[in-house]
């Protein structure tokens, strides 16, 4: 027998029943409404009527990719349309796997569109503020160039066989290293910065602590005492320190250990840190969700006959990293604006300390224009954050996560 349906109030029966039910409420929301409407009318006019976004539009160059060599600007525009077209053709593959399998259904391009710009609509806002900010016509083209090219790869794809993911996965692996090795020979890292540096220090740390973390949260649960022990102080004492005194540390004491032609650059020093860092956030992440995976799926897996380390890849670990993808995706979001004491601690130009310094070049010193710098820089973070934030949900509600 079929429940019947809970009927749906109406917008004025939901308001009366949230907003307006005793009058203290109905004072509160009213108050709160009034505060609300004068901030957003405030944030409104300085967005639209009031601000000096010259100051972004002359700078934004620097802003993108900080002192990177003009004449060498080609190399991170040909990175960009690489990793278009990477991403292109991996979710060609992955819609050509799923539907082999049945498990989506084809929908009309103008369906796939509109759920697209659903899902990347904060991103889309993004480029297309950076792009009207442009002073060239050069950006356009670049973007144009990405989105064909991602295009023409998704195409090509769903036409490959299933025989070509071995390939393919390997591409998706070497390619990024490949990119960074050609910006590098344009201009060295340590001249890198602005929203290009930001970007770099949170990929290649992700990337680089994820799988340390795992491992970190496989060892604390070992059996054996010594790797239970070193795991486990290897994680609480990075959890027990502050990044920014990790990134002074660094970058000013690491001479006294090690002879200057022997030590790093500064930019691999900041890497090094944030993914040892991260790490210990990811293992004690990776630890609740394997807490999470009951005993029964052990116990499964050793009457079939599985060894340890398959039981642990093919069973534990899939349904653990499900479990916690939102607080994984968290711990990354934080990375990424955890960047931006790279520059207070190391003296990097990333994106937050470009705004500071542009306020200071001869054409716009003492015109108090670190507003509009300011609001551009948490423009820029808040839609990397959210659009990250957004696909970390999709792929909860994909998977299943909260649901049994």
């Amino acid at each position: 027998m079929t429940a019947p349906a809970t009927p749906r109030r109406s917008a004025t029966a939901w308001a009366r029943h949230h907003l307006f039910r005793t009058v203290g409420d109905s004072v509160l929301t009213v108050v709160a409404t009034v505060i609300l409407g004068y901030v957003v009318y405030r944030f409104a006019n300085f967005v639209l009527v009031t601000g000096r976004w010259e100051i972004v539009r002359a700078n934004l160059s620097l802003f993108m990719v900080g002192l990177y060599d003009r004449d060498e600007l080609w190399r991170p525009a040909l990175a960009l349309i690489v990793a278009g077209a990477l991403g292109g053709l991996v979710a060609g593959v992955v819609h050509r796997r799923q539907s082999d399998a049945g498990a989506i259904d084809e929908v009309a391009p103008a369906e796939r569109l509109r759920d697209l710009a659903s899902r990347l609509w904060p991103a889309i806002i993004g480029v297309l503020t950076l792009l009207m900010l442009a002073q060239t016509i050069t950006p356009w083209l670049i973007v144009g160039a990405t989105l064909v090219a991602a295009v023409v790869m998704r195409l090509v794809g769903r036409l490959l066989p299933r025989r070509a993911l071995g390939p393919v996965v390997t591409l998706v692996l070497v390619t990024p290293f490949v990119m960074v090795w050609l910006m590098a020979q344009g201009t060295g890292w340590d001249e890198w910065g602005g929203l290009t540096l930001n970007l770099f220090l949170a990929a290649l740390s992700i990337v680089l602590c994820f799988p340390l973390g795992v491992l970190l949260a496989l060892g604390r649960r070992a059996k054996l005492p010594l790797i239970r022990a070193v795991s486990t102080g290897y994680i609480e004492l990075f959890r027990g320190v502050p990044l920014i005194v990790l990134l002074f540390m660094v970058n000013n004491t690491l001479q006294f250990f090690v002879p200057d032609r022997f030590a790093p650059s500064s930019v691999v020093r900041a890497i090094v840190v944030f993914t040892l860092f991260t790490a210990a956030y990811v293992a004690e992440i990776v630890r609740g969700g394997l807490q999470s995976v009951p005993r029964g799926q052990v116990e499964a897996g050793q009457a079939l006959g599985m060894s340890p380390v398959r039981i642990t890849v093919l069973i534990v670990l899939p349904q653990a990293l499900r479990n916690v993808i939102p607080a994984l995706v968290g711990q990354f979001i934080s990375l990424f604006k955890d960047t931006t004491l790279a520059g207070a601690a190391m003296g990097f130009l990333e994106l937050l300390r470009t705004a500071e310094a542009v306020t200071s070049f001869p054409d716009f010193s003492g015109q108090g224009l670190i507003a509009e710098t300011l609001v551009f820089v948490t423009f820029v973070f808040w839609v990397g954050s959210y659009t990250m934030s957004r696909e970390s949900q999709r792929l909860e509600k994909k998977l299943g996560v909260g649901t049994r």
